[in-house]
């Protein structure tokens, strides 16, 4: 191939990768701005000038103003001129973007006419918490709803409101099983007898409640299985409710039962046993079921997976007991303690479970050996999808010696972590340049020892994901990023 005049398969994702590329002169940057098929990338550099952004805001174009104000270095004069801007998604860019936002900006934001705003603003950790409060009275009630699910340290005051919302989907925001962040708000006790006696609210009410044995066994018998899973994991339950919990219809309660640290041992085998068995053969309700029979299904079919992902503390704050468990989820929570002895971690570093291998390694990396670490490497295989998180987690390293050694791997997973060494020999990155996969290829694009032919090659790879990565390396000869701009028509 004539690297001269090389013309890539996915001009558009190079381009993309141009935009962003850290080594685009200054002219070529303005250039960009009339660049129309992508989102604006170049909107969101960190090196745009006054000059450039007044440049953005005059043609006006969506994305490229979507994408300023996205930008965190965007100067405030232009943030606020934007507050104004006609366009919502713009606006509400800016909120998104709002950590280092002047205070006159979130002010013109709060009353906007647009609640996709206001909800932005009402998600914000950002936005100040007197501005904050006035959307606990909001029109819509889907903003306070988002309020009453986000902010979860509210003050006492805007709480209450929340609590006593008209709207039954505000009150079920503000006394939930699920909020957007921790630490969840603690209801005042005073309004505790009217949340439970709410059926939107009773749910989240139940764990703040001190309950008398006749009220939990008639909350155990209550028709919305979240009830009685908040129920289920009270920590005040009584053993004669929990073994009535223990075999409830709903796998969901069950799962709570199983996770407890007072569960007799027995019950919570038998729990793991019949979740495994029923959460495979509950016969799917039909088109015609109603909302809540369906959703009660979902909640049975992911029992058996709620038993893998739990994590529990009281596992954690003890582990030692639990490395051996046959549970997956104990073992997980096991493998998340700290400062277990060296037995325990090359135990779990070991356990036939890929989650429990990694978790064990991301709590403890310093405490994982080169051997053992590349083991972990070879192994995975993301079979479990509570594991993607570790794709792009280089939780453990490795040296420059074995990093080249990789390069010549027949995992290709390995392979891609070759690049990792900033001197790795040119002829090894010429050799993953030219990998069969994509990932490799990828991986290796913006490395500085790639000879300029091998990078000039891959803006023409058949990936997009390729051919991105090759525009957005800072070693791209100037010459070509002009001859780029010219056959994009800029």
């Amino acid at each position: 191939m004539d690297t001269d005049a090389v013309t890539p398969v996915h001009l558009d994702k190079v381009m993309n990768g141009l935009a962003t590329n850290p080594a685009l002169p200054p002219s070529m940057v303005r250039r960009m701005f009339g660049w129309r098929r992508g989102l604006g990338e170049v909107a969101r550099r960190p090196d745009l000038t006054e000059d450039m952004v007044a440049e953005i805001v005059a043609i006006d174009d969506h994305w490229l103003l979507h994408s300023l104000a996205l930008n965190d270095r965007l100067p405030d004069r232009f943030r606020i001129r934007l507050a104004a801007h006609r366009d919502e998604g713009v606006r509400a860019a800016l909120v998104m973007c709002a950590a280092t936002a002047p205070r006159e900006m979130l002010e013109q934001l709060i009353d906007d006419p647009d609640p996709h705003v206001r909800e932005y603003l009402a998600q914000s950790p950002h936005t100040p918490p007197d501005l904050r409060a006035r959307l606990g009275s909001d029109p819509d009630p889907k903003v306070r709803a988002v309020l009453a699910r986000h902010w979860t340290q509210a003050p006492e005051a805007v709480h209450r409101v929340l609590l006593t919302d008209p709207e039954a989907t505000v009150r079920a925001a503000a006394c939930s099983t699920y909020f957007a962040h921790t630490p969840h708000p603690v209801p005042p006790s005073d309004l505790l007898p009217a949340l439970l006696a709410d059926p939107v609210t009773r749910a989240g009410a139940v764990i703040h409640s001190v309950l008398d044995e006749d009220t939990f066994q008639q909350l155990a018998g209550d028709p919305n299985s979240e009830v009685r899973a908040e129920v289920a994991r009270h920590p005040d339950l009584p053993p004669s409710v929990r073994a009535v919990l223990a075999v409830d219809p709903a796998l969901n309660v069950r799962v709570k039962v199983f996770a407890r640290p007072d569960t007799p041992e027995h019950e919570r085998a038998q729990i793991h046993t019949s979740v495994h068995e029923l959460s495979r053969s509950i016969p799917d309700p039909g088109a015609d079921a109603d909302d809540e029979t369906f959703e009660q299904w979902i909640q049975n079919r992911f029992a058996e997976t709620q038993l893998r992902i739990l994590r529990l503390p009281w596992v954690t704050a003890d582990p030692l007991p639990h490395i051996d468990s046959p549970y997956v989820g104990f073992r997980v929570s096991a493998a998340a303690g700290e400062d277990l002895p060296a037995h325990a971690v090359a135990r779990l570093l070991d356990d036939e479970e890929e989650v429990v291998r990694l978790t064990m390694a991301h709590t403890a990396p310093h405490l994982v050996d080169p051997g053992t670490a590349e083991d972990i490497e070879r192994r995975y295989r993301r079979r479990d999808k509570f594991t993607f998180w570790w794709d792009k987690a280089e939780v453990l390293t490795f040296s420059p010696e074995t990093l080249r050694r990789f390069a010549t791997d027949p995992e290709p997973r390995l392979r891609s972590f070759a690049p990792r060494d900033p001197d790795l020999p040119l002829a090894l990155a010429e050799q993953l340049a030219r990998d069969p996969e994509e990932q490799v290829r990828r991986a290796v694009a913006p490395h500085r020892s790639l000879p300029a032919p091998s990078l000039l090659r891959l803006l023409a790879d058949p990936s997009e994901h390729v051919a991105e990565a090759a525009g957005a390396s800072p070693f791209l000869p100037v010459e070509h990023m002009e001859r780029l701009l010219t056959l994009a028509g800029l």
